[in-house]
């Protein structure tokens, strides 16, 4: 809500978006992007900006989840997982699983670990020991098809894209090299492309797709029309070997390989990915399948260990794993250098949008990278934004963060001058009001080679 203190950086945004196409900073939060077509519904707004006025001047904790606007979209098993205990909160009015509690928990609301803490750790030594169940709803998905749409993804997406039956990490660039997304682009065969992001994203990315349209490509979001399931740890993989005739092992499907599947009743896309990095299989089906699906994953994983997780859950096991994640480590603000997702950049490729500045940038370095701390928290773990500091100089900030439960350390991903990230570097961290020490440590704490995801 821009006053007039924040007019002149708001005037100085909105003039270089009019003149160079691309403002300076990233303004995401002024974008009129990060709502859709549901936000200008009158009950919507009612319900919502009622809301806003009354906690203006309200602390909000890092876990409370507001009721406003809510439950506006539903995933189509929403019914069966609010049975199983699942604790929601929105994203772009779509509703997702938190963490699944007991019937009648009540998370409390707190600056610290809250009263959820263990239960979160207990999905996630889950997913590491067997198997977890996460719902893929909140991922957005994009159809690129027709002719021309090789050439197109060529052009807009900064990696090589993949061969048929393929995937690959797609990061995409403006026309200045700083990041436009992180994608994962997988290609079907037979022309058939899909582009999977983040679901609160639709509109921005869309608006970013419709500006580079060419002749001879289609693109199509396709996110209210499928979603799908996540089953990642050890025992992924004999899980769904029990939902098919067909054959899921490592020969057939390899890590970063993609394919239609019948999983029990349901015609499926699935690939072989996960965010965990645990052995995945990200199942995507048609919205309308999505109980069906749940309903034969969780009878398939009965004895295997599997059980539902939420997202409080997921976040953690990518931190022990530092992947990064759009709005945290990733935005509009950096480039491929600095958040080390110029390792997925073909710089030899040939000509694609944003090359030429990201390749000035690869050659000369950057002041400031993305890096792993390790932190001596006792009751909180940073969540983002905290300053770190060396020897009272402020060196950078906490991007995000949280507990590892399977390494057993806080841990935070945060964007440091290089001088002060190499791995040892003795650093301080100030949460929620207290400064704890910290040190830069090797990337990826859990399994660093990477050879779970692989099996």
């Amino acid at each position: 809500m821009a006053g007039f203190s924040q007019g002149g950086g708001v005037g100085k945004s909105l003039a270089e978006w009019m003149i160079y196409g691309e403002p300076q900073a990233d303004i995401f939060g002024m974008d009129i992007a990060r709502y859709g077509a549901f936000a200008a519904n009158r009950e919507y707004l009612r319900q919502t900006t009622r809301q806003f006025y009354a906690r203006r001047f309200v602390m909000t904790f890092p876990n409370e989840r507001l009721p406003a606007g809510r439950p506006l979209k539903r995933p189509g098993a929403y019914d069966g997982m609010s049975a199983a205990g699942a604790e929601w909160m929105a994203s772009w009015g779509l509703e997702i699983p938190a963490y699944f509690a007991p019937m009648g928990f009540r998370e409390e609301t707190t600056l610290k670990r809250s009263n959820a803490f263990d239960i979160v750790g207990d999905e996630v030594l889950q997913v590491r020991r067997a198997a977890g169940l996460v719902d893929t709803t909140a991922f957005s998905r994009y159809a690129v098809s027709g002719p021309g749409a090789e050439a197109w993804l060529d052009r807009l997406l900064a990696c090589k894209l993949p061969k048929p039956r393929r995937a690959k990490l797609a990061p995409m660039l403006g026309h200045d090299g700083r990041l436009k997304g992180d994608l994962t682009v997988l290609n079907w065969g037979g022309g058939d492309y899909w582009i999977m992001g983040s679901y609160y994203l639709r509109e921005f990315h869309m608006r970013w797709f419709e500006a580079h349209t060419a002749d001879g490509v289609s693109v199509n979001d396709i996110s209210d029309a499928m979603s799908g399931f996540l089953v990642t740890g050890p025992n992924a993989r004999k899980v769904v070997e029990r939902t098919t005739h067909q054959d899921v092992s490592a020969k057939t499907l390899p890590f970063m390989a993609c394919a239609e599947f019948d999983i029990g009743m349901v015609r499926a896309r699935v690939a072989r990915l996960s965010i965990a990095g645990e052995l995945g299989f990200e199942i995507n089906c048609p919205a309308t399948l999505h109980g069906t699906l749940r309903e034969t994953l969780l009878a398939a994983g009965e004895d295997l260990g599997l059980a539902e997780i939420g997202y409080y859950a997921l976040n953690a096991l990518r931190l022990e794993k530092s992947f990064g994640i759009w709005s945290r480590e990733f935005t509009q603000g950096y480039t491929p250098g600095q958040t080390g997702l110029d390792r997925f950049v073909a710089f030899d490729k040939g000509d694609f949008v944003g090359r030429e500045a990201a390749l000035k940038e690869h050659k000369a370095g950057v002041a400031r990278r993305i890096v792993t701390l390790e932190v001596d928290a006792v009751d909180a773990d940073a969540s983002g934004f905290e300053p770190v500091w060396h020897k009272g100089r402020r060196v950078g900030f906490v991007t995000s963060g949280g507990y590892g439960y399977t390494v057993g350390k806080s841990v935070a991903l945060a964007l440091l001058d290089d001088d002060f990230a190499g791995e040892g570097t003795q650093l301080s961290v100030h949460i929620v009001g207290v400064e704890r020490p910290a040190r830069v440590i090797a990337a990826s704490p859990y399994d660093p080679k990477g050879e779970a995801m692989r099996q």
